[in-house]
């Protein structure tokens, strides 16, 4: 057929050379430039309906045509006539469909032109017919022009050749019968992203029948034959039944060692002619039906499985692929979806936002970064990221990863080093007699364990890495851990408040061992192998243990709001101590004596709650809190709620413990220890 535009104005043009031309009237001085004809236009246009139905004479073919109407006819270059060729061509299979032409496509599997095409061109490659074809144009004098141009086209992907549209006979398999309840099945599944939902549902909702063929020289091929004599197909249970027993016994590959004979069942004829003679069908089943009926050879075919699956795990182009052909296959053969939960990622960047490729060698090799960071900080990487979205991975971006890693490890190396002489059964402090300190910890800890649990419960991975993160840096090596040091080394070994500690530290890395060991797997190993018999009882593997969960004997909201403000406060005297660390009045926070005006009542109570414990936990040497209207004193500094003045402490360094104490020097026999410290020296020195 020949297209044109139904809203398009065309006119005719008068030539000597050619005759009577029809041109779209905006395209016809470009034409006469292109072709060099001189033509006159004659009086009135008129759009394409008008000649909708017309039919022409194919200028080398014993054949005639219609000119029909559509909408791929365009004004920007050319006449405003499409030659539309319904077998080559999707747009013109679908206006064919409209105007119910014959799809003829001649061209076979190779690229040669079959007899229909016409004695002219049959039996050569389509790549060296539109020679031949142009030259007889010339030889037939009906060739206006002609000239070479680049244009944007399909392309494989892999050869990088012209893509040749050619319509075949195919297979398809008709989703009518079941769309509503793949529909309904996918309302019943998690998806995450939630997005996936409203995906998969308009892309079923808008689907068309399925193409289930494929013309390839490998795969599973399609179990129907075909009459020798009348070409009439013949699939019926009992041929697929004797195809599936051999293909039991012998594999897939046996469909092209066989003749056809070899597969059916004795007596087998055709139902039209009642023929014997039968070939195989050539076609190949689309691979997405392959993979999309894993379930069943998989989850079904094994006892230890089960169906339908717990996750199915993709890229997020998988909605048109797997996680579709999926769905559609189990809910005809099954009548529901085959899995419970889908969860799909983006893909993997280099550090600009390019997609890794070997053309562009900026791949990065997983086994290189293990080489040089470990497995470990690998795994962490990926738990850093919402794979949701893509990421960007490159050499810069691991080796900060291998600094957070660098973090966690060395505060498991620090609880571990401080619980060397901690026995649990022996050495545990009930909770009721911990102090509030140890208390807020433990309540900080169930919360941690909460969140973890619940990020990994939801596949949020980047949560548990922000949450694992903050709780190392911020929570125990920048409050906790750094104000239990003057316990866990000044104290007594044996005293209660140092055994207060390590029986939370003690929690701290149970729990903290088992938390990381999803992603931080060598590590959380590591951490189980090198604990005392007496840490980590008979299990031989941190991954036999027991997944931690929140402990309610530990929990208290009001507790836990107290110490938020507390540290809330104790951050405004941070500034303020760093503020002085720079000026150089001090230089460890140890060498200061703070001064503390606080600005309302609640907060002169709570400073004044934690009586000789302030100091301790502000790890200065001494801590003076004054009332509400108080002057303060010169030089102070204000911040939020605190007015707040910095001095040296008085007395002098304790040679033990590092504090600043009036006391240092009134023991004769340890003239370089504070009071706490000659009693704990002396008792030890007692014991031994």
């Amino acid at each position: 057929a020949i297209a044109l535009g139904p809203t398009i104005e065309y006119v005719v043009l008068d030539t000597q050379e050619h005759g009577y031309l029809v041109v779209a009237n905006e395209l016809v001085e470009s034409f006469l430039a292109e072709t060099g004809l001189s033509a006159k236009r004659l009086d009135g246009g008129f759009p394409g309906t008008a000649l909708e139905g017309a039919r022409y004479r194919h200028v080398f073919l014993d054949r005639t045509s219609p000119v029909i109407l559509g909408d791929h006819v365009t004004t920007e270059s050319g006449t405003g006539a499409v030659h539309t060729a319904p077998g080559h061509g999707v747009e013109d299979y679908e206006v064919g469909q409209r105007y119910g032409l014959d799809v003829l496509a001649p061209l076979n599997d190779r690229g040669i032109f079959l007899e229909a095409a016409g004695p002219l061109v049959a039996g050569q490659h389509y790549g060296k017919a539109n020679a031949v074809i142009i030259e007889e144009l010339g030889r037939l004098g009906v060739l206006l022009g002609h000239k070479e141009f680049s244009h944007s086209y399909p392309h494989c992907w892999r050869c990088k050749h012209p893509v040749i549209f050619r319509a075949t006979e195919q297979w398809f398999a008709s989703i009518d019968s079941f769309r509503q309840a793949a529909l309904d099945a996918i309302k019943d599944v998690q998806w995450i992203p939630s997005f996936g939902e409203v995906r998969i549902s308009n892309m079923v909702a808008d689907r068309s029948d399925w193409c289930i063929s494929r013309q390839r020289s490998w795969g599973v091929p399609i179990p129907v034959f075909y009459c020798e004599h009348d070409n009439e197909p013949l699939i019926t249970p009992e041929t697929i039944e004797a195809v599936a027993k051999r293909f039991e016994t012998e594999g897939a590959d046996a469909w092209w060692q066989h003749e056809a004979h070899a597969f059916l069942p004795a007596g087998t004829s055709c139902p039209k002619c009642g023929g014997t003679a039968f070939r195989k069908e050539k076609d190949i089943m689309d691979v997405w039906f392959d993979s999309g009926s894993s379930w069943s050879a998989v989850l079904e075919a094994r006892p230890e499985l089960s169906y339908p699956a717990d996750l199915y795990l993709e890229g997020a182009d998988q909605y048109r692929g797997w996680f579709q052909s999926s769905l559609l296959t189990s809910i005809a053969t099954r009548g529901k979806a085959p899995y419970r939960t889908v969860l799909t990622h983006g893909f993997t960047m280099d550090g600009q936002g390019r997609k890794m490729s070997k053309s562009l060698g900026n791949s990065v090799e997983p086994l290189e970064v293990i080489k040089q960071y470990g497995a470990d900080v690998l795994r962490l990487y990926v738990s850093s990221v919402d794979y949701m979205s893509d990421m960007r991975v490159s050499d810069v971006i691991l080796k900060q990863q291998s600094e957070v890693y660098r973090k966690i490890r060395n505060t498991a190396r620090y609880l571990m080093s401080n619980l060397a002489d901690f026995e649990p059964a022996r050495h545990t402090v009930p909770y009721a007699e911990l102090g509030e300190l140890d208390r807020y910890a433990l309540h900080r800890l169930q919360e941690i364990v909460a969140e973890v649990t619940g990020a990994f419960e939801r596949f949020e991975f980047f949560r548990f890495y922000q949450v694992i993160q903050n709780y190392c840096v911020v929570d125990l090596s920048s409050f906790y851990l750094d104000v239990l040091k003057d316990r866990l080394y000044a104290s007594s070994p044996s005293s209660q408040d140092r055994r207060a500690a390590q029986t939370v530290m003690y929690q701290v890395l149970s729990a903290l061992m088992r938390l990381v060991s999803p992603v931080l797997s060598h590590l959380a190993e590591d951490i189980y192998t090198y604990l005392p018999a007496a840490q980590k009882g008979s299990e031989p593997s941190v991954f036999l243990l027991d997944w931690p969960t929140v402990n309610a004997d530990f929990r208290d909201e009001a507790l836990a709001k107290r110490w938020e403000q507390i540290i809330a406060l104790r951050e405004q005297v941070n500034k303020a101590l760093e503020a002085s660390r720079q000026a150089k009045v001090i230089g460890g926070s140890l060498e200061a004596s703070v001064t503390l005006v606080p600005r309302t009542a609640e907060v002169q109570d709570l400073l004044l709650s934690l009586g000789a414990s302030l100091a301790k936990v502000l790890i200065v040497s001494e801590a003076v809190v004054r009332v509400v209207g108080d002057r303060a004193p010169e030089g102070a500094m204000v911040e939020g709620d605190l007015m707040v003045t910095v001095a040296k402490a008085p007395g002098e360094k304790c040679e033990r413990c590092w504090v600043y104490s009036p006391s240092v020097g009134e023991s004769r026999e340890h003239p370089t220890l504070c009071d706490r410290c000659v009693g704990v020296v002396s008792e030890l020195v007692g014991t031994h």
